[in-house]
């Protein structure tokens, strides 16, 4: 077993000391890939953290990154980290309000901030901050340095530490591998979302063992394109690109990511659900657009696909006029397809964050992409379990990767233990008591192994549902089923103690309204289009399509389409846009009352906050659908 009883600070040291020319970063800027080799990207860091010390930063300091993804953001969390500090990234669109007690809680006093919609953020914060001092800008459109203010550039910080950036090295070799190196947030589907802390040693057990399980190299390319504040994120920009060695990219901006992947065509891709739904929705909308011929050429050769997947999901060797379908089918339409979404050189594929439904893995099997459910959370470093090649089913998370022990409680609770296990919940040992007993992780989960020893997620211990005659069911595994529908954005299963599940839904307005328009039907707004008659048909064919896939019990029954998107800044979802099912049934209450009565509609009110923090009040009709 390799051991990585090191630091993160010091894995960067050794690759630009090794590898000094080889490209370790790329980000896209004016339309031109610019790169950084490792050894400049040594030099940056180096310098930033001289210029933190001379700011008075230090060991045990936090430092906050918010923005897009840009190379900045690692230079700057490699920085703090070289100084004995600890990292703590928040997601872009979070509101000051929303995060302005993390600042008071971890006495932050500087931030590193992206461009002036961040900055604007970070000193409405300042305004009532005992902390913060510093906020450090990399994007300098719209902004200049005020002292007054403690704003900076980033090259401003670099400069103060060119004299002593050479120190940075004697600085690292002061770190211990068991030091927290960087807080992740939680999901915070019942509250505010927690600061779990987690150690060199944690980041790097975890890339290391689940490397075993799943290869990568240094000649690897990987697009950075999604929030460094997540876990998963941070498991692949920072710490397994560190021990590994391969090319991080960074997007120009969050629209043109799709055409940079195509461009990068990397071998390494991790994403949660909802960004592997909507890439097979995309595609299924595509198709719906396209010339009747090539609608004809994929509703032909598709199935083919599928079929070639569910040999593979069942262990059958496909016949030799499969074979042949198939390879004719990759030639014509598959590769073509997996090029158009930059996925001709995708070596490992995978998903985590929640679980990803069976049509969608079907989808990609079929053409050919190797995708893997991954199970973790951010208190075990983001991984603990993996598909293997070959392994890959539907209803389970693969097996628990090296160093990492799984047991499942006398409740049902899966229980984990692993050298990536989080050090606990920054200032907050209650909540840390509650998470970790006698060195075991409680997940909050419920689950059990199969007969393959394969782990088996049902859903969160509290979210699983009993209907009123007993019956139990996963609405998570509902609502992915429902979201395979590329006419569905987002859906909550209800059941709770009641006869039978029932859904609110919210439509892809995008995908939805193309759909309207190609049928002459006009709509204004969303609330418009959610409420059209033929809108509610449509779903309705998908609701029962999903029905016929279920046991009788657990089918639903009765379902609504909401008049607006679910959305986090409503505090509906979370900043990984996983429901937060207890907001939704107390915003909601009304709607859910009448999704069990016999009302056919109900005027609805709801309050809406925009990003800027202004609140209005939304109303109207909202019909209620039996299946």
């Amino acid at each position: 077993m390799a051991s990585y009883r090191t630091t993160l600070p010091a894995l960067l040291l050794e690759k630009a000391a090794r590898h000094g020319s080889r490209t370790a970063l790329r980000e896209k800027q004016w339309g031109v890939w610019q790169p950084t080799t490792w050894a400049q990207y040594a030099r940056l860091v180096s310098e930033f953290a001289a210029g933190l010390k001379s700011l008075g930063l230090g060991k045990d300091d936090v430092v906050v990154c918010i923005g897009d993804n840009r190379p900045e953001w690692l230079w700057a969390e490699l920085a703090i980290q070289g100084l004995g500090g600890i990292s703590l990234g928040l997601y872009q669109d979070a509101p000051a309000d929303e995060v302005a007690y993390i600042f008071d809680l971890a006495e932050v006093r500087l931030v590193v901030a992206e461009d002036q919609e961040q900055v604007d953020k970070m000193l409405e914060i300042k305004e009532k901050s005992k902390h913060l001092q510093y906020i450090v800008y990399h994007d300098p459109k719209g902004l200049a340095p005020d002292e007054a203010l403690g704003l900076m550039s980033f090259e401003a910080v670099c400069e103060l530490g060119k004299a002593q950036a050479g120190q940075y090295a004697e600085w690292v070799k002061a770190l211990l591998p068991d030091d927290p190196c960087v807080i992740v947030t939680t999901s915070g589907t019942t509250g505010r979302p927690k600061l779990a802390m987690l150690s060199h040693a944690n980041m790097l057990a975890m890339a290391g063992n689940l490397n075993e399980a799943d290869p990568k190299f240094a000649s690897d390319e990987f697009v950075s394109f999604l929030p460094l504040a997540w876990i998963g994120e941070q498991m692949m920009a920072l710490a397994s690109a560190l021990l590994h060695g391969f090319t991080v990219n960074f997007p120009e901006e969050p629209d043109t990511v799709q055409a940079d992947i195509r461009e990068i065509g990397p071998h390494l891709i991790f994403s949660p659900p909802r960004v592997w739904e909507n890439m097979a929705a995309g595609v299924q909308v595509k198709i719906m657009e396209t010339t009747p011929l090539k609608r004809w050429v994929y509703n032909r050769l598709q199935p083919v696909g599928l079929a070639w997947a569910d040999c593979k999901f069942q262990k059958r060797a496909p016949s030799l006029g499969l074979r042949l379908a198939y390879l004719l089918a990759r030639v014509v339409l598959f590769n073509p397809l997996k090029d158009n979404l930059g996925f001709s050189n995708i070596r490992s594929a995978s998903t985590g964050g929640a679980a990803l439904g069976p049509d969608t893995f079907r989808f990609f099997h079929a053409l050919g992409v190797n995708l893997k459910q991954l199970y973790g959370q951010t208190e075990i470093a983001g991984i603990s379990c993996i598909h293997r090649d070959g392994e890959i089913d539907f209803d389970s998370v693969g097996r628990p990767i090296a160093e990492t022990e799984i047991i499942i409680s006398e409740e049902g609770e899966i229980l984990s233990k692993s050298p990536a296990v989080f050090l606990g919940y920054y200032k907050n040992e209650a909540a840390t008591a509650e998470t970790l007993a006698d060195g075991w992780l409680r997940s909050g989960d419920a689950g059990y192994f199969n007969e393959a020893g394969q782990l088996v997620v049902i859903d969160r211990l509290k979210d699983v549902m009993q209907l009123c005659d007993g019956e139990r069911f996963s609405p998570q595994f509902l609502e992915n089923k429902l979201k395979f529908s590329p006419f569905i954005k987002e859906a909550v299963v209800l059941g709770q103690d009641r006869d039978h599940p029932a859904a609110i839904i919210c439509i892809d307005m995008g995908i939805a309204g193309r759909w309207a328009e190609s049928r002459m039907i006009t709509y204004t707004t969303y609330q418009d289009l959610a409420a059209k008659d033929e809108v509610y048909a449509l779903i309705k064919r998908e609701v029962e399509q999903v029905n016929g896939s279920l046991p009788a019990a657990q089918r639903i029954r009765r379902f609504a389409l909401l008049y607006k998107e679910l959305d986090a800044d409503d505090g509906e979802l979370t900043r990984t846009r996983k429901v937060r099912r207890q907001a939704v049934g107390e915003r909601y209450a009304a709607l859910i009352d009448g999704l069990y009565s016999d009302a056919d509609s109900l005027d609805l009110m709801a309050r809406i906050t925009y990003q800027d923090g202004r609140v209005r009040e939304m109303r109207g009709m909202v019909r209620i659908e039996s299946v």
